[in-house]
């Protein structure tokens, strides 16, 4: 067993009985967008090497070794949510397979190399925040959400030196960020490929964005179905069932 502290709780991982995760509801717990990226997200399955940046607790790294045998490193920036990372892959026997850094993912390029992996997952901070009176008053979900410690180009330029040419990044976004995305990853040479909207229902606009691309790829975006979450009775959609439950 591991230690908790604080206001730390272990859960299940989803519906997953065999697999338990750390989280805190002041310093983080995951949601629903990230496993959303981790389905979503072109891997290897059994060779290679991912990387997913702002890891937080550990959680899509989790829920990727269920679907390969590949290496996977993650990187987190905020130390108390590092350790419960690291004690998230103890608590799973995963350390052979993952591994996180405590660091800044600006400054991973003598840690983990230039053009070094096959896949890039990235659950950034949503939100521009111009002003400090935006943040939120929670300095662990200030960081989570907003852009304080790295800009959306910031991680776009990351996945760019990390991963290998012909290598794909997977990011889950706001809708409202898609025309800074596209941008950037084009400045990048980060070439979009796959796109998916999700709806909270039918009749609501997107809340979420998930798109992949390909360094160095050829133009080609192709536009996925939508996916609804819930039904009109707040149960959650066969689809979205399946992602979440397995």
């Amino acid at each position: 067993m591991v230690d908790l502290f604080d206001d730390e709780r272990m859960d299940y991982l989803l519906a997953d009985e065999k697999m338990k995760i750390i989280q805190s509801p002041t310093a983080f717990s995951f949601s629903l967008d990230a496993v959303l990226l981790a389905n979503f997200a072109s891997i290897p399955i059994k060779k290679g090497k991912i990387l997913d940046l702002c890891t937080g607790n550990g959680v899509i790294p989790l829920l990727l070794s269920k679907r390969t045998h590949a290496h996977i490193t993650g990187v987190e920036i905020q130390e108390r949510i590092y350790h419960m990372a690291e004690r998230n892959i103890a608590l799973n026997h995963l350390t052979e397979q993952i591994n996180f850094i405590h660091g800044d993912l600006k400054e991973m390029l003598p840690v983990i190399g230039h053009s070094t992996f096959d896949a890039i997952t990235c659950n950034p901070p949503y939100f521009a925040t111009p002003a400090t009176t935006e943040h939120n008053q929670n300095e662990f979900l200030t960081i989570a959400r907003h852009e304080l410690y790295c800009t959306l180009e910031d991680v776009v330029k990351a996945c760019k030196l990390h991963v290998r040419p012909g290598g794909k990044v997977a990011m889950v976004h706001r809708p409202g960020r898609l025309v800074d995305i596209l941008t950037l990853f084009r400045a990048y040479n980060i070439e979009p490929k796959r796109m998916r909207l999700v709806y909270p229902k039918q009749g609501k606009e997107a809340n979420m964005l998930l798109i992949e691309g390909i360094r160095d790829g050829k133009a080609d975006l192709k536009i996925l179905p939508p996916l609804f979450i819930y039904q009109k009775d707040g149960t959650y959609t066969d689809e979205a069932e399946e992602i979440i439950y397995g």
